[in-house]
């Protein structure tokens, strides 16, 4: 459906008053145990936006009671039905891209522009898997001793608990939820306490587009680790999907062991970003800006370190620095703004903190380098040069507009110093020779490899990393096997 030419944005005040501020829970919005709340920050100016529901662990016990309740006759329901619930929601959300944008941009500080873009991303997965719905297919076969058939089905793993980071929070919701409603799971969802409200609208758009009451539940809470931990030792979760930090991961992984909860889990990443001497330095540097700056550069796909042929690596770095030193930094709201805030006093403290560690080991700044005086969480579009492999910044997710610049002169060596760490989400390679390319591609331990492009993420591929960064994959064909068990049944010939 046709979206408009030119976006029109509410006021941050007319979309936080459209947006429900309780629990979302068996088809209906209430408060928490206690009646405890919590406050959401405007990340550019430190302000309180609102408070919303803070659940207690009554409160999850009492989401995961009526997705268990609702589960049987979820599964159900025909796929078609589920199908066009997804796409209803799909079309909602495509309609109200300008309100959803505004929201998050008020939450979570991103540029009107991009939060846009993310608003359209996250439709395009509930469409995705409205077609997907339809699709599960199973098998029917003789086993090769000829004594039985195999009937062969696919059904859902029951009741999931979803948790989400803040920022990506409307498309990470989305991720998670098509295709749990479209292979029949009912579905607890924890978004990030500092990003709550895009979760909030996207329960009420559900609703508006049929979801039947029960499916999708909303616990927005300060206390995760109250809230999750007996939700998955207690037996009755059957899936965990998470996205967020690998240490986080590691502690959740522990928890599902005792109940057996199956997981999957899209942890941190430190890409690589490879330029080769042969390059199209227009297109890698093109590829970078996407690469660093999408979301200030607090996305796991962010590129981390950039290797950069040392025959081109100056031009490279000028070039990067002038682009990224043209960037317009402020409030995401307001117009021509390109690098919002950070999302908080800890995030900008952290990419602060790298950058001096990186400067004291002998890396010189092109650009950027300096916090900026006033109220939000600022922090500039950043180029460094001659970063030492020893900095911080080399094993560490930077979640920042911070690039570091380090040069090679050999491929076996480059892709070796790639592959030390312990993540292996996502590398970009740039060359123009198709079989090094290709090489290079095979040969990094990623999940997803950006070849001479910045930009991986699509609804209709897998994303999904390796090593410690993560199990399983969201997106594609396969995204909604990670919601579906196979059922064999022996039938006698």
């Amino acid at each position: 459906m046709s979206t408009p030419s030119s976006p029109s944005y509410p006021s941050a005040a007319e979309v936080l008053a459209a947006v429900p501020k309780k629990l979302y829970i068996a088809g209906s919005w209430s408060d928490a145990a206690g009646g405890g709340t919590m406050p959401v920050d405007d990340p550019a100016t430190g302000e309180v936006l609102c408070e919303v529901a803070d659940a207690a662990p009554a409160d999850g016990q009492r989401a995961l009671t009526a997705a268990e309740d609702a589960q049987e006759k979820w599964a159900a329901t025909a796929p078609r039905a589920r199908s066009e619930i997804l796409r209803r929601a799909y079309e909602l959300i495509t309609e109200r891209a300008d309100a959803l944008a505004a929201l998050m941009t008020a939450e979570m500080g991103k540029p009107l522009a991009e939060a846009r873009g993310e608003a359209a991303y996250a439709a395009e997965f509930f469409r995705w898997f409205s077609e997907e719905a339809v699709r599960i297919e199973g098998g029917f076969s003789t086993l090769p001793d000829g004594r039985n058939r195999m009937l062969l089905m696919r059904r859902p793993v029951g009741p999931c608990l979803l948790i989400t980071p803040w920022n990506f929070p409307l498309a990470m919701g989305t991720r998670k939820i098509g295709p749990a409603i479209a292979a029949g799971c009912t579905m607890v969802l924890k978004p990030a306490p500092q990003t709550p409200l895009s979760s909030l609208a996207l329960a009420g758009i559900l609703a508006e587009a049929g979801l039947p009451a029960g499916v999708l539940n909303v616990l927005t809470t300060s206390r995760a680790g109250e809230v999750v931990e007996p939700l998955l030792t207690g037996g009755h979760v059957r899936k965990l999907s998470f996205t967020g930090s690998t240490q986080v991961g590691r502690t959740l992984l522990a928890q599902c062991a005792p109940a057996v909860v199956r997981t999957s889990m899209e942890l941190g990443g430190n890409a690589p970003f490879i330029v080769f001497e042969d390059a199209d330095l227009d297109a890698a540097v093109e590829g970078a800006m996407t690469a660093k700056m999408r979301n200030m550069g607090e996305a796991c796909t962010a590129a981390n370190r950039f290797f950069v042929h040392s025959s081109v690596a100056a031009e490279f770095a000028d070039r990067l620095a002038r682009r990224m030193g043209a960037l317009e930094v402020g409030p995401g709201s307001r117009p021509g703004v390109d690098v919002g805030p950070l999302i908080d006093r800890a995030g900008r403290t952290k990419v602060e903190e790298l950058v001096a560690d990186a400067v004291a080991r002998g890396a010189e700044v092109l650009v950027g380098g300096s916090t900026p005086e006033g109220p939000g969480c600022f922090y500039p579009p950043t180029v460094l040069t001659g970063v030492s492999p020893a900095s911080r910044l080399m094993e560490t997710e930077i979640f920042g507009p911070v690039a570091a610049v380090l040069t090679f002169d050999d491929e076996d060596e480059v892709v070796a110093t790639a592959n030390s760490t312990e993540w292996g989400l996502v590398g970009y390679v740039f060359t123009q020779d198709l079989n090094r390319s290709l090489r290079v591609s095979e040969r990094l331990e990623v999940g997803m490899v950006g070849l001479n492009t910045g930009l991986v993420s699509n609804p209709a591929a897998p994303f999904g990393g390796v090593k410690q960064s993560g199990l399983g994959r969201e997106g594609g064909r396969v995204g909604i096997d990670e919601f579906l068990e196979y059922k064999y049944v022996a039938v006698p010939v």
